[in-house]
C-alpha cells in the first residue's frame, strides 16, 4: 500500500510537468513564426533556431541526465528532481507575461539552459524511482502505466490548448509547472533502492578509508560525473542492453527529426494552424494513452517485450514514410491514429535495459540511455533541420517536401532490424524484490 501510495504521487508529480509542456506545444509553432516571420507559412529562420535550441539541448542533456541519474543512486531520487521541476518554471513564465519578439528571444534562452538540465532528467528519474519500487517482472507493465501518465497529461494539454486563447496557454503551462514542484516537495516520499548480497554492482567504485570520509564526500559530486570509461563498462557488461543502446540512438535520432521536421511541414505543405496541430496531438494523445494503459499490459503477457518493441519500430518507421508522401491532410490524421502501436517502444526499451543492472543502479542505467537519446538529439537537428528547411524551399534539388521525414523512417527502421536480434532479457537475481 505504501509503495503504491508513493507511486501515485510520483504519477500526480509527472502528470503535472508534463502538461505544462504539452498545453504550450500546438501554440509554439504559430508564436514562433510570428515573432520571426510575421503573415509567412515557411520560414527558415524559425526552423534552424529551433534546430539550434534541439542541439544545444542534446549537449547539456549527455552530460547533465547521466550525472544527475547517477547522483540520484547516492542523494536519492527527490532530491534531483527538484531542480528540473524548478528550472522547467522559468521559460512558460517569460511568455506567459508577453508573446512580443524581445520576449520571445528571452524565452529562447532560457528554454534552451533549462532544456539542457531538464530534458529527459525528469524521466530518466522518475523511471528509476519506479524501478525501486517495482519488482522486475512487472516494470514493464509499471513503465507502460508511467507512459500513460504522461500521454494523459498529452491529451489534457492539447484538449486545454484547443480551447484556450494563446496567451492563456502560456499562463496555464507556467501554474502547472509550478505546481508540479511543490506537490513533489510537499508529497513526494523518497526512495531509496531495495538490494541484497547477490547484487553485484556493473561498475565498482574503490572504497574510501574513514580517515578520509570528509574530503571524499566533498568531492563525491565530481567523482560521479560519466566519463567514457564507466559507459564502456555499462554497455560492456551486457550484450541486450548494448543492442538497446543501439536503438535508442536510431530511435532518438528519428523522434529529434520529426521534432525538428514534422510541425513545420505540416505548416508549409497543409497550412496548419494552432487548432489543428491540436486536433492532431490529440489523435496521438488518445492512441497513446489507450495503448500504454490498456493494450500494453494486455498484450505483454501474451507477445512479451521483445514483440511489442518490434511492432512498434516497425509501425513507427511505416508513419514516417506514409507522412513523407502524404497527398491529403486526412492521411496525417490516419497515420497519426496507427500511434497505439508506435508508443510501445520506449517503455520496452526502458524495461529490457532496466532488467540487465542491479537494484542499486537503476539511476545510472537510465541515466546512460537517456544520456544516449540525448547525443542523438545533438545529432539530429544538426541534419534534419537543414534538410527540412531545403526541401521545403524554392531552392530544393528535387520536389520532395516530405524528404526528411523519409530518413526519420531509414532511422527507425534500422533500429527495428537490431530490435530483431534482441532475445529474451535474463534477469538480475538480486533485482529480484517482493
Amino acid at each position: 500500500m505504501e509503495k503504491l501510495r508513493c507511486l501515485t504521487h510520483l504519477f500526480v508529480t509527472v502528470f503535472l510537468a508534463a502538461f505544462s509542456g504539452y498545453v504550450v506545444m500546438p501554440a509554439i509553432t504559430d508564436v514562433t513564426m510570428e515573432a520571426l516571420c510575421p503573415g509567412k507559412d515557411e520560414c527558415s529562420l524559425a526552423i534552424y533556431l529551433s534546430g539550434f535550441q534541439q542541439a544545444v539541448s542534446g549537449i547539456g542533456s549527455v552530460v547533465m541526465t547521466p550525472l544527475l541519474g547517477n547522483l540520484s543512486d547516492m542523494y536519492g531520487r527527490k532530491a534531483l528532481l527538484t531542480l528540473p521541476l524548478t528550472l522547467y518554471i522559468l521559460p512558460h513564465v517569460v511568455l506567459a507575461y508577453s508573446r512580443e519578439r524581445s520576449f520571445f528571444y528571452a524565452y529562447y534562452v532560457l528554454k534552451t539552459v533549462a532544456s539542457m538540465i531538464c530534458e529527459g532528467t525528469i524521466n530518466c528519474l522518475s523511471l528509476a524511482y519506479v524501478a525501486d519500487k517495482i519488482p522486475q517482472g512487472k516494470r514493464a507493465s509499471a513503465f507502460g502505466v508511467l507512459a500513460g501518465v504522461t500521454s494523459a497529461a498529452f491529451v489534457c494539454g492539447t484538449l486545454t490548448a484547443r480551447f484556450l486563447p494563446t496567451a492563456q496557454t502560456f499562463q496555464a503551462a507556467a501554474v502547472s509547472s509550478m505546481a508540479a514542484a511543490a506537490y513533489m516537495r510537499i508529497f513526494l516520499k523518497e526512495t531509496t533502492p531495495e538490494t541484497d548480497a547477490s547484487t553485484q554492482p556493473l561498475l565498482k567504485s574503490e572504497p574510501s578509508s574513514s580517515s578520509d570520509e570528509n574530503l571524499s564526500k566533498k568531492v563525491q559530486i565530481f567523482k560521479k560525473i560519466p566519463n567514457f570509461h564507466d559507459v564502456k563498462s555499462l554497455l560492456g557488461s551486457s550484450k541486450i542492453f548494448s543492442q538497446v543502446a543501439v536503438m535508442v540512438l536510431f530511435h532518438s535520432l528519428a523522434e529529434g527529426g520529426l521534432h525538428a521536421s514534422l510541425m513545420y511541414f505540416l505548416k508549409a505543405e497543409f497550412h496548419f494552424s494552432k487548432n489543428q496541430f491540436a486536433n492532431l496531438m490529440l489523435i496521438v494523445g488518445v492512441a497513446g494513452m489507450v495503448s500504454q494503459l490498456v493494450l500494453m499490459p494486455m498484450l505483454l503477457s501474451v507477445t512479451g517485450e521483445e514483440w511489442l518493441l518490434r511492432i512498434g519500430l516497425l509501425v513507427a518507421s511505416t508513419n514516417m514514410i506514409l507522412n513523407s508522401i502524404a497527398w491529403n491532410v486526412w492521411v496525417i490524421y490516419a497515420v497519426a491514429g496507427l500511434s497505439v502501436f508506435v508508443i510501445f517502444t520506449t517503455p520496452c526499451m526502458r524495461s529490457i535495459a532496466s532488467k540487465q543492472v542491479g537494484a542499486c543502479e537503476q539511476g545510472k542505467a537510465q541515466g546512460c540511455i537517456s544520456g544516449i537519446g540525448s547525443f542523438a538529439n545533438i545529432i539530429s537537428p544538426l541534419v534534419f533541420s537543414p534538410l527540412t528547411a531545403m526541401f521545403l524551399s524554392d531552392k530544393a534539388p528535387f520536389h520532395y517536401p516530405g524528404f526528411s521525414l523519409l530518413c526519420i523512417a531509414l532511422c527507425t527502421a534500422i533500429a527495428f532490424i537490431q530490435s530483431l536480434m534482441i532475445r529474451a532479457a535474463p534477469q538480475i537475481p538480486g533485482n529480484i524484490i517482493a
